[in-house]
């Protein structure tokens, strides 16, 4: 099962415009009742943290320590998407791209993001 605070690797393309693409930690931001459904799962996109030399409001940085990711990364939570289940999961394996947990008090951080995004 798919749950709110697990991040995945996923391939994100296609994409258009500013988009991030290409595969890259997700991190789920849907309620555990959503991702239950046969749906779309809500995320926030993740980069390598040396790609963001400043800290903004709108995003947050966790350590590779915390979260079991390979190395440090920057949420932005300006890119929220909706995306298949399917992504999750790897195309020849078909096992599920579990990369790691942010911990809940950094869930507190990137609720509060998510509200600056969308002027909650």
């Amino acid at each position: 099962m798919i749950n709110r605070g697990q991040i995945y690797f996923a391939n994100l393309n296609p994409t258009q415009g500013r988009e991030q693409a290409g595969y890259r930690p997700v991190l789920v931001v849907s309620s555990d009742a959503i991702n239950l459904q046969p749906l779309v799962v809500t995320v926030v996109v993740g980069t390598d943290a040396r790609n963001v030399p400043r800290d903004y409001p709108t995003n947050v940085r966790v350590t590779a320590k915390e979260t079991g990711l390979p190395i440090d990364t920057v949420f932005l939570c300006f890119q929220l998407r909706s995306i298949d289940p399917s992504r999750f999961y790897h195309p020849e394996t078909h096992l599920p791209n579990l990369a790691g947990q942010v911990p809940t008090h950094r869930m507190a951080d990137i609720d509060q993001a998510i509200k600056l995004v969308l002027n909650l």
